[in-house]
């Protein structure tokens, strides 16, 4: 944990002081950002709103749900811009398919293809990092079943119990197509969990094995094993800022600064912005404007 702490001290090192939007060639017009239902886009979110709202823009922020509901209010003009990850998009949006002949740049350009082409959305730069579906165990429960990979786990999964999100059991990279990849993976019981108490039950031991996102703060925090997926199921993960083709075109100022968020994330950060939330219990309108500052993305 000192390491994070350390770590952590160096990312908010900033000087806090009250905070006028700049101009930034911003047109004033509002631009509605939305969100999915967890931490990671809660703090994305939150980064979208302000660097535009920084950047002269009108921007309002709000979580609408999962996957298809931020998806659907982009189609039909509820929101103007939301983050997505490029395997979802893939597989959920697309209905598209993944092996591991395809490399994270090729996915990439095929969501983006497709995106306009299909949706009328364009998907702007991806973060460096790939916030890929886990399976998580304690350690204590890995060594006790000698499980390390996914092929391991849905062979045991009919003596254990898994926690995981209801939209996690329906997705096509989720049970149904880990079923079809990996056979198997009938458990005991299957708990469907808001995304806040997954890890939660992996502690007081009422799951056995949880899923999660590879930039999840509580794995480091917790000491957890990550199973290898060891058929390469899960597509590359990072996250995109996607945008109604007609707001860009009538706004491509907002195109700068949703870019730049997406340069300043890797993995390590991510996953320490996302423990201040959901470890620390800090506001992620809170920590998204500390981070934002400290790299100069607003405020200047």
């Amino acid at each position: 944990m000192l390491k994070r702490r350390v770590f952590l001290s160096a990312l908010f090192v900033t000087s806090l002081g009250a905070i006028s939007a700049c101009s930034g060639g911003g047109s004033g017009e509002t631009i509605r950002v939305g969100a999915k239902d967890f931490t990671e886009q809660y703090i994305l979110g939150n980064m979208y709103q302000m660097v535009l709202e920084d950047a002269g823009f009108d921007a309002t922020y709000t979580s609408i749900g999962g996957s298809s509901e931020n998806h659907q209010a982009l189609l039909s003009g509820e929101i103007d811009v939301y983050p997505e990850y490029v395997g979802t998009a893939l597989l959920t949006h697309l209905g598209g398919t993944f092996d591991s002949s395809m490399t994270a740049e090729s996915v990439y350009d095929t969501v983006k293809e497709q995106y306009a082409e299909e949706f009328n959305l364009a998907i702007l730069e991806p973060t460096s990092f790939s916030n890929s579906y886990v399976f998580a165990m304690t350690q204590d429960e890995a060594s006790s079943t000698g499980i390390s990979t996914i092929s391991e786990l849905s062979q045991q999964a009919g003596d254990l119990t898994l926690g995981t999100t209801q939209e996690f059991t329906q997705r096509d990279d989720g049970i149904p197509g880990l079923k079809e990849a990996y056979g198997g993976f009938n458990f005991e019981d299957v708990k469907a969990l808001d995304p806040g108490l997954l890890y939660s039950g992996i502690e007081d031991g009422s799951i056995d094995v949880t899923t999660g996102f590879g930039t999840d703060g509580q794995i480091a925090a917790y000491d957890l094993v990550v199973l290898e997926d060891d058929k390469n199921f899960f597509p590359p993960y990072p996250a995109v800022p996607v945008v109604r083709q007609e707001v860009l075109d009538a706004n491509p100022d907002i195109a700068e600064p949703l870019n730049r968020v997406s340069a300043a994330l890797d993995s390590e950060t991510m996953s320490a912005l996302n423990w201040e939330v959901a470890g620390n219990g800090r506001e992620a309108d809170e920590v998204a404007r500390e981070f934002l500052e400290a790299q100069g993305l607003i405020g200047n």
